[in-house]
């Protein structure tokens, strides 16, 4: 609990974001490095209340969401981008700091959590950002999107069900995993078109990969 009251440091904060970057290699301005830290206290106070990640700590924020989402940043491509079962706003408010020029759609169920998402957006200015409260496999928009991205939240196999209607015929799906997912890519029908990127996160012992899947590729 004294982890949730913890006061963020802004400096050394500010220090472990620019590190991060320059490691993973991402190009960062002193905006958008403000506007990050300015994220990691954000979810920091709403956390306290709202419990929007059980990750506590300032700096394990930086580590575990902000260079986590930032790793896959390379990766975009396209001009519109969906993040579905976007919770906090992961990996979503990350690459809008990031990418202030691409138009993106961030996809919840919660309430709760889009209303931290929401406020999110009003103080960091995203203004290319909407939301959207919704489960992914009702959601109807007016237009499919150029990339659909996710981070751990199904198996390969339920969300390539879940969010196929939302990606355009030359899209990708850009689904952020943990370790390799090996049972996973057994049980997916395409699973000879997934491209597997394995993530190199600054400061996390621990396995990361990018599973990308081009609309274009498949036949059913």
């Amino acid at each position: 609990m004294k982890a949730a009251n913890k006061v963020v440091d802004v400096e050394s904060i500010e220090s472990a974001i620019s590190r991060g970057a320059e490691a993973l290699p991402v190009s960062l301005d002193s905006k958008q490095i403000q506007q990050l830290v300015a994220l990691v206290g954000l979810l920091g106070k709403w956390n306290q209340v709202y419990n929007l990640t059980a990750v506590r700590d300032p700096h394990e924020m930086v580590t575990r969401h902000i260079l986590d989402s930032l790793a896959v940043l390379p990766y975009l491509r396209g001009d519109s981008l969906l993040d579905v079962g976007t919770g906090a706003g992961l990996p979503g408010l990350v690459l809008a700091i990031t990418r202030p020029d691409l138009p993106m759609t961030l996809l919840d169920s919660s309430d709760k959590k889009l209303r931290f998402v929401r406020q999110a957006i009003a103080e960091l200015n995203l203004e290319q950002l909407s939301v959207v409260q919704s489960r992914m496999q009702t959601y109807q928009p007016g237009q499919a999107f150029a990339m659909v991205i996710s981070r751990a939240v199904a198996s390969l196999s339920e969300l390539y069900r879940m969010t196929r209607h939302l990606l355009t015929n030359d899209g990708c799906f850009l689904f952020m995993k943990g370790q390799q997912p090996g049972s996973e890519l057994d049980e997916f029908e395409h699973s000879s078109h997934v491209q597997i990127e394995s993530l190199q996160v600054p400061g996390l012992d621990a396995e990361r990969h990018l599973l990308i899947l081009d609309n274009n590729q498949l036949t059913d």
